[in-house]
């Protein structure tokens, strides 16, 4: 949001609104929001930390109501918000086709190697790799919201098999042809596993050594939902033993990646920057509707 705000400005001088938005590369800390958020009205929230501790200091300022951009509430206390009397809400259904298109664009790549082709072609080297067709081949597709259906469509029109998991989700017309399951069962028919869930304390670290143990040996593993969906620690154990072939990672438990990183040392990883969503059309649409919610919440006319 930061790289458009000032595509924004016009909503809030139209308004007259006056808006702040700090420098950040991925996150604020908590302590830098402690100091930041008592001083406003109203708070559009990214992936930082929505804390109790950051809500209290709020509303011991100005702080009078909050929308989370995008669809993933993870980093949000809404408990400590509802206690405080301060409405919070998020901007579901804004880049579903938008996220789907990476997820399909990493399956892709994963099946046919391309980002190892190009880092050898810039070597001088030609090399012939020989991936595997998607037709025929069976996903296992953790989440079926809005992203979740979109990557299915996308999946389905490769001609693919979708195993769908998401426990409160029902196939539509859109969706036709997806198989449901209960986690992790048929697991091991999967040649392919793609998460786009959001996260909670419930399915935290679902992807982790115990289902890697079930499913199929040289299987392909994509994120473009939560880091922490997945056990890293057993995914470089499942890496290194050939358990899974390669992964697309999109996001990861600790953002930005660190150079420590394990992860880092695989050719077959590839490692994004949590970007899934990140198209100019997809950003305004969101930002110009998480702005509309604040402005109702605050009652700006």
């Amino acid at each position: 949001m930061l790289g458009k705000i000032h595509d924004l400005r016009h909503l809030f001088d139209q308004k007259q609104v006056d808006m702040f938005c700090p420098a950040v590369v991925q996150t604020l800390s908590e302590d830098e929001l402690v100091g930041l958020v008592p001083q406003f009205d109203g708070w559009i929230i990214g992936d930082d930390p929505a804390t109790r501790r950051v809500f209290e200091a709020g509303k011991k300022g100005l702080l009078k109501a909050a929308v989370k951009w995008g669809v993933g509430v993870d980093n949000v206390d809404f408990t400590a918000a509802n206690d405080l009397a301060i409405p919070v809400t998020n901007t579901p259904n804004m880049f579903g086709g938008e996220v789907g298109d990476v997820a399909m664009s990493y399956i892709t790549a994963l099946a046919r190697e391309t980002f190892l082709i190009d880092r050898e072609v810039r070597l001088g080297k030609w090399p012939k790799r020989n991936g595997i067709s998607l037709a025929g081949k069976t996903l296992g597709l953790v989440g079926l919201g809005d992203i979740g259906k979109a990557t299915a469509r996308r999946v389905l029109a490769a001609d693919m098999r979708v195993i769908a998991y998401d426990p409160i989700a029902r196939p539509s017309v859109k969706t036709d042809g997806v198989e449901l399951a209960v986690w992790p069962e048929r697991v091991e028919e999967c040649d392919f596993i793609v998460l786009t869930c959001s996260l909670n304390e419930g399915n935290r670290h679902m992807l982790n050594a115990g289902v890697f143990s079930r499913a199929k040996r040289g299987v392909r593993i994509v994120n473009v939902a939560r880091g922490a969906l997945i056990a890293e620690c057993d995914l470089i154990d499942a890496l290194e033993d050939g358990t899974v072939h390669s992964a697309a990672l999109d996001v990861f438990e600790a953002e930005p990646l660190p150079m420590s990183s394990p992860l880092r040392q695989f050719e077959r990883c590839i490692l994004g920057s949590h970007n899934g969503s990140n198209t100019a059309d997809a950003v305004m649409r969101t930002s110009e509707r998480a702005v509309g919610l604040l402005f109702k919440f605050l009652e700006v006319r």
